[in-house]
């Protein structure tokens, strides 16, 4: 290991004189170090690259550390400083790699974030393959009902006693909740009673047939049940449906290009923008809409980058967001230097990573 840890020295002290394009190279480079070497690092060497990562990652700009929480959090073994650093980072973009699939990411971390971040933060961790009862204690307190849902919807999630006490008490007159509470099997029974007390008929029958005759097969009946509700409620509007469709149209017609999206946005169409971005990017309307009412530019230049669309108009677009949602200007000449040091390859990584991370519970 001694070659790697002279690199990461060298890497160390150039830190502070490197310009952000070679500060985003170097951390490119210590990460391609750290995934092929992870297993042969000892705790001392790790602790080394951990503090390296810390450096480097309070240097550069968001879209890097949005790339390099795509590369961590998947991974089996990372440094623990830099993981929490990314996983409690405000922009969703970042932290969700991390709160969603790190294995490594230690509980205090996962509680903290839970207490302190945005719904979208808690909707993240909500999905992850396992959620102990320290972590789901605090989503069921402080979660929205889709934050909520998602978490009880969560084979891999752990409740205590009084997490099923604030499920079953928040599931007084929402059917979707009390299903998907209902249907766990590691419901106890006292609260099981509780909640039919509470619940429709129609939610009491179902359940108290299920319990009787499928105990084994509830959670899964269950989880299909909650989603043919959230299908329903997804129903696209008359107005969205005829958008869509025009956009589809110029799409088959090969008209939908830059051009149109510039046009599109200088004539203030924003749900025909909408529309466009989620169909060339391949991701959700709901991704998009949060990219557009994301009150930093940095989202937004990921998309454009990634989509190949020429600064022009994607410059259009954030000044329609900006008059849209009543406010300021973006300050352009910052956003034109992210938008030239964002590669449209590193910006199509990140994009790769939000089309493949679970959708539970998303709305459209």
């Amino acid at each position: 290991m001694g070659a790697p840890l002279g690199l990461i020295r060298e890497l160390d002290s150039a830190i502070a004189q490197s310009s952000d394009l070679r500060r985003a190279a170097m951390l490119r480079q210590l990460t391609d170090l750290f995934l092929v070497g992870a297993e042969q690092f000892s705790d001392d060497e790790i602790t080394i690259i951990d503090d390296v990562f810390i450096r480097l990652v309070a240097t550069i700009e968001e879209s890097s550390r949005a790339l390099l929480a795509a590369r961590l959090g998947p991974a089996a073994k990372a440094p623990p400083k830099v993981l929490a650093m990314l996983a409690s980072d405000n922009a969703i973009e970042i932290a969700s790699p991390v709160l969603i699939q790190s294995e490594c990411l230690d509980t205090g971390t996962l509680v903290e974030c839970a207490k302190t971040k945005s719904q979208e933060h808690l909707l993240a961790i909500s999905q992850r393959k396992s959620i102990p009862e320290a972590v789901t204690d605090v989503l069921v307190d402080r979660g929205d009902k889709q934050v909520t849902l998602s978490t009880a919807m969560n084979a891999g999630a752990r409740f205590s006693n009084r997490g099923y006490r604030v499920l079953v008490q928040r599931a007084k007159g929402d059917e979707e909740l009390a299903v998907s509470v209902g249907g766990r099997r590691d419901i106890p029974p006292l609260l099981f009673e509780q909640l039919l007390a509470a619940a429709s008929e129609a939610v009491r029958e179902q359940l108290q047939a299920e319990k009787k005759h499928a105990m084994t097969e509830v959670a899964t009946v269950v989880e299909n049940v909650a989603s043919q509700i959230q299908a329903q409620a997804q129903i696209d509007s008359p107005q969205r449906a005829s958008v869509r469709v025009l956009i589809n149209s110029l799409s088959e017609a090969g008209q939908l290009n830059a051009i149109k999206l510039d046009e599109f946005a200088k004539t203030g169409r924003f749900d025909e923008i909408v529309a466009a971005l989620s169909l060339m990017a391949n991701i959700p309307i709901a991704a998009v809409e949060r990219t557009l009412t994301d009150t930093r530019a940095e989202s937004l230049i990921v998309l454009a980058r990634a989509i190949d669309l020429p600064w022009e108009t994607a410059k259009s677009i954030i000044a329609l967001a900006a008059r849209k949602f009543r406010r300021n200007p973006a300050d352009m000449a910052k956003c034109t230097a992210a938008f030239q040091r964002l590669s449209p390859y590193t910006a199509q990584q990140i994009l790769d990573f939000h089309r493949t991370r679970p959708r539970t519970a998303t709305r459209h």
